[in-house]
C-alpha cells in the first residue's frame, strides 16, 4: 500500500477526549458503585425537563463527521445528550454529567474533557449546518445534593475547528499506530489459514455456519459435540469475518473455557507468526490485583494513585504485546505502576479479540460500558451457553437479609442518627415479614409486585449511609460492613427499576433470619436487549437441545439452529440404562443398595476410572457409604461440598492413566466436575448417572415451573426436564473426548426411557440399550469391552 494514501480511523468522540484529558487517579469507593445506570436515568430526567424550558430540545443526537489531520481521516462519531435553541437564538449543545464531588468544587473547570467533547459535537452541527458560531453549555448534576449547575461558553465555527483539529493533531501518533494496524490486521486475517492438515468430522459445516453468521448479522444456536473442536470452529471463522470491525468478544462461564480460546489464539500465532492479532483476557479484580489486600483508592493502592497520568505509556508499551493474557498485564502494570485491571480494559479497546466472562457483556452491573453504550460492529460468541440462562437469572436478580441491617445499626454504638433510624425502619420491614412468614406454610412466601415500602425505605437509607461512609474512610471491620451493605442495596434498587411480570418476590424466614429476594425467572428480554448490542453472535455448547428452549430463553428466537452429530465412531460409547432403580425421592432409600451395585459392576467391567454422578451430596453421601462398607477394595474419591480451586485440581489429578488400578469418584450431577472438565483417554473410562438430573422441587422452581406453565404451557419442561438432561449430557460427555477414546456411561433411573426423555437424547446415543439387573449389565460390559479390544 502506497504511504501517500491516508489511515482511515473511525474514533468515537467520548474516548478521544478522555483518552488525551483524563488525568488523576482511580478512586472506586462506594459513589462509583453503579454509576453508569444512575447516570443514565439522571441524564434522562434532566432531557425531559429541558423540553419544558426549550420547546425545540432534541436529546441524545447523533452525529458523525469526516476530518482530515496529518495526513490521518478521522471519521469522529458520538452521540450529544442535548441541542436547542437559546433565547436569544443562539443552537446550544448541551453535554450532562453527573457527578459527586462537592458543590464548592464544581468550578465548571475541573474536567476539561468534559468541555472537549461538547466542543467537538458543536463542532460538528456548526460545519454540517453552516452556522458562523455555536454555543456549549456544560450541566453538572450533583447527586448527593440534587443540585444542577450550569456554565456556557460561546465559539465562532473556526474555534471549534481549531479545537477539533489540535486534539487531532495530538492523537496523530496514537491514529497512525491504530490505523495501520487495522490496515494490516485485514490484509493479515485475510491471508490466514486453518491451522491444522485437515478439518474433523463436521467441522467444517460448524465454520461455515459461523462464517456466514458473523457476515451477514443475526445469530447462531450451535450444538457441537465433544470432539469436534468448538473453540477454533467459532473463533477462525469470526477473525476471518471480522475485517474492520470488530472486536470479537469470547464470552465464558468459567476460567477454563478461557484458556481455551486463549489456546485457541496461541495455535494461530504459531501457525502463522506474521499474524496481526492483538487479544486481551479480562480477569476479575481480586484475581489480577497486585496489592495483597484490594482497595481502589489513592490512598490505599500505588497503582491507582496517579493512574490516568501513567497509563499512557504503559498503553503504548502493551500494544505491543500480541497476547495479553492475565500474566502479561501484571507484568506490564508492575513495569509502569498502574492497575493491571484497570490497563486490561484500557487495552481492550485497541485489541482484535476480547476473551472474559459473561458478565462483560450481560450482567447490567459490570458490562463494558466503553463498549456497549450504544450499538456496535461487535461479534459475539458465548461458549457453553446452556449456562447463560441461569448466570441472567442470577445478574438480575437480587437478595437481601435483616442481619446485614441489624448489625449495621448494632455497629454503629449508642446514640441517635439518622443512619441509625433509617436502618431501625427496615429492621421492623423485616420483623413484620418475619410474622407473616410465620403464619405460613414453609415459612416462605411469594408475591408477584415489587415492595415498595421497603424501596423507599432503601432509597431514604443511601443519602445517610453514603455520608457515613464519606466521613469514616478508614477501612475497619465496620466500615468493609457498610460499604458491602451500601453495595448490596444500591444492587437491590437497580434490580427493582426492572421489576416486572418476569419477576416474582420472594421472602423467607428460618429462626431470626429473613431473607428478602427479587428472583428474575425469565431473562430473555435482557439478554435480547444484549445481543442487539453487536452484528452478530453465535451461541455454542455440546448441549443445547431442545434448540426452541434455548432461542427462547436465550434471547435469540430468530436465531437458525444447527445441530452438528458426534464425529466419533459410535461403537467406541457403550450406553445403558438401569431399568429396575427408581430414584425418585420417594424411592431412594430403597434405592441405595441397588445402586452400589450397579457401580460395583461397572467399575469391575474393565480396570480404570470412572465417575459417578448424583443430583444431591446427601444421596452421594448415602450411596458411597453401602459403596465402601459393601467393596472396600475398590479406591474412591468424593467431591467435598466446599471444595476451593486447589481442591478440585487435587481430585481431578487422581484420576491418571495408571494401568490396572481402579478409580471411583462421587460426584454431583451439574456441578463443577460435572462439565468443562477433560480427561481424555485413560483418565476417565466410565461414568455413571443416577437420576435424570431433575431439579429438587422447591418454592422457587415452583415459582418457574408456574412462570412457565402460564407463559409457555410448558413449566414443568421449562423448570424441571430441561434443565435436567443438559446436566445428565454433559455429565456424559466426560467420558469420551478424542476419537481414540472407549467407555461406558450408565443411566441409573427408569425415566431415561421414557419418550419425552429419550427425545432430547443425541442421535449418538441412539445405541442406548436397558438392562434389568446386575448380571444383565455384568454381560452387556464383557460384550462391550471385548468388542472394544478388537
Amino acid at each position: 500500500m502506497p504511504e501517500t494514501e491516508p489511515l482511515a480511523l473511525t474514533l468515537p468522540i467520548r474516548r478521544l477526549v478522555e483518552f488525551l484529558l483524563r488525568s488523576g487517579s482511580i478512586d472506586s469507593r462506594f459513589t462509583g458503585f453503579d454509576r453508569a445506570n444512575e447516570g443514565a436515568r439522571l441524564h434522562r430526567k434532566l432531557q425531559r425537563a429541558a423540553v419544558k424550558t426549550y420547546p425545540d430540545y432534541e436529546a441524545e443526537v447523533a452525529l458523525r463527521q469526516e476530518f482530515c489531520c496529518e495526513g490521518i481521516a478521522y471519521t469522529l462519531e458520538g452521540r450529544a445528550d442535548g441541542l436547542f435553541t437559546d433565547r436569544d437564538g443562539m443552537r446550544t449543545i448541551d453535554e450532562i454529567k453527573t457527578t459527586t464531588l462537592p458543590p464548592e468544587l464544581i468550578t465548571g473547570e475541573q474536567s476539561p474533557e468534559h468541555w472537549a467533547q461538547a466542543q467537538c459535537y458543536a463542532a460538528i452541527y456548526a460545519l454540517q449546518n453552516g452556522l458562523p458560531a455555536m454555543r456549549v453549555r456544560l450541566t453538572y448534576y450533583q447527586v448527593d445534593e440534587e443540585l444542577e449547575f450550569s456554565f456556557t461558553h460561546d465559539y465562532t465555527a473556526d474555534a471549534l475547528q481549531a479545537i477539533v483539529q489540535g486534539l487531532l493533531a495530538q492523537y496523530a501518533p496514537w491514529a497512525r499506530r491504530a490505523a495501520a494496524w487495522q490496515r494490516d490486521r485485514k490484509a493479515s486475517l485475510q491471508a490466514l489459514r486453518f491451522p491444522f492438515a485437515s478439518y474433523r468430522p463436521g467441522q467444517r459445516a460448524m465454520i461455515g455456519a459461523v462464517y456466514k453468521t458473523c457476515c451477514e448479522g443475526g445469530q447462531l444456536l450451535c450444538q457441537a459435540p465433544t470432539g469436534i473442536g468448538k473453540t477454533m470452529s467459532v473463533l477462525f471463522p469470526a477473525l476471518k469475518a471480522l475485517d474492520n470491525g470488530g472486536p470479537v468478544f469470547y464470552l465464558t462461564a468459567r476460567g477454563t473455557t478461557r484458556a481455551a480460546a486463549e489456546n485457541a489464539a496461541a495455535v494461530l500465532h504459531a501457525h502463522d507468526p506474521a499474524l496481526k492479532l492483538r487479544s486481551v483476557t479480562l480477569t476479575a479484580k481480586d484475581k489480577i490485583c497486585l496489592q495483597d489486600h484490594r482497595e481502589c483508592t489513592p490512598e490505599a493502592c500505588p497503582y491507582a494513585n496517579g493512574y490516568f497520568d501513567r497509563v499512557k505509556a504503559a498503553l503504548w508499551d502493551g500494544l505491543d504485546t500480541h497476547t495479553l493474557t492475565a500474566d502479561a498485564l501484571r507484568e506490564l502494570a508492575r513495569r509502569h505502576k498502574v492497575c493491571p485491571f484497570e490497563l486490561g480494559l484500557d487495552l481492550s479497546l485497541w485489541c482484535d479479540l476480547v476473551i472474559g466472562d459473561y458478565n462483560y457483556l450481560f450482567d447490567p452491573v459490570v458490562h463494558l460500558a466503553r463498549f456497549f453504550e450504544s450499538r456496535g460492529d461487535y461479534l459475539f460468541l458465548v461458549d457453553e451457553a446452556h449456562n447463560l440462562p441461569g448466570r441472567a437469572r442470577d445478574m438480575h436478580s437480587a437478595s437481601l437479609c435483616k442481619s446485614a441491617f441489624f448489625d449495621a445499626r448494632k455497629r454503629l454504638g449508642k446514640g441517635k442518627s439518622s443512619l441509625k433510624s433509617a436502618l431501625t425502619k427496615i429492621n421492623n420491614l423485616f420483623i413484620e415479614w418475619r410474622h407473616r412468614c410465620e403464619e405460613t406454610e414453609g415459612h416462605t412466601f411469594f408475591e408477584r409486585e415489587h415492595a415498595d415500602a421497603f424501596d423507599r425505605a432503601l432509597q431514604k437509607l443511601c443519602e445517610p449511609l453514603e455520608i457515613w461512609l464519606d466521613e469514616h474512610r478508614e477501612p475497619d471491620e465496620t466500615h468493609d460492613a457498610l460499604l458491602q451493605l451500601f453495595f448490596d442495596v444500591r444492587g437491590w434498587l437497580r434490580v427493582a427499576d426492572t421489576f416486572d411480570e418476569h419477576f416474582v418476590l420472594q421472602v423467607s424466614a428460618r429462626s431470626s433470619e429473613v431473607r428478602v429476594s427479587m428472583l428474575c425467572l425469565d431473562p430473555h428480554e435482557f439478554l435480547q436487549a444484549d445481543f442487539a448490542k453487536g452484528r452478530a453472535a453465535v451461541l455454542f455448547s455440546a448441549t443445547l437441545s431442545p434448540a426452541g428452549y434455548y432461542k427462547d430463553l436465550c434471547g435469540v428466537p430468530d436465531a437458525r439452529a444447527v445441530a452438528l452429530r458426534s464425529p466419533f465412531p459410535a461403537e467406541n460409547l457403550g450406553l445403558w440404562c438401569a431399568r429396575n432403580v427408581s430414584t425418585r425421592y420417594k424411592d431412594r432409600a430403597d434405592s441405595v443398595e441397588k445402586i452400589a451395585a450397579l457401580l460395583y459392576e461397572m467399575v469391575q467391567g474393565r480396570a480404570g476410572n470412572y465417575l459417578a454422578f448424583f443430583p444431591s451430596y446427601n444421596y452421594l453421601e448415602q450411596v458411597r457409604e453401602v459403596f465402601c462398607a459393601a467393596y472396600p477394595e475398590v479406591e474412591t474419591l468424593r467431591q467435598d461440598t466446599a471444595m476451593d480451586e486447589a481442591g478440585r485440581a487435587d481430585f481431578l489429578a487422581q484420576f491418571t492413566a495408571a494401568t490396572g488400578r481402579t478409580l471411583l469418584g462421587f460426584a454431583v450431577l451439574g456441578g463443577v466436575f460435572g462439565e468443562g472438565v477433560d480427561l481424555a483417554g485413560e483418565r476417565l473410562i466410565g461414568a455413571a448417572i443416577v437420576s435424570p438430573g431433575l431439579p429438587q422441587v422447591g418454592p422457587r422452581q415452583e415459582q418457574l415451573r408456574a412462570h412457565f406453565e402460564e407463559t409457555r404451557g410448558s413449566g414443568f419442561d421449562y423448570a424441571y426436564r430441561f434443565p435436567g438432561m443438559n446436566k445428565v449430557l454433559q455429565a456424559a460427555g466426560r467420558v469420551i473426548r478424542t476419537p481414540e477414546d472407549k467407555g461406558v456411561v450408565l443411566l441409573i433411573d427408569d425415566r431415561f426411557l421414557a419418550p419425552d426423555t429419550r427425545r432430547l437424547m443425541p442421535p449418538h446415543w441412539d445405541g442406548l440399550r436397558a438392562v434389568s439387573s446386575v448380571e444383565e449389565l455384568r454381560g452387556e460390559l464383557e460384550k462391550f469391552w471385548k468388542q472394544s479390544d478388537k
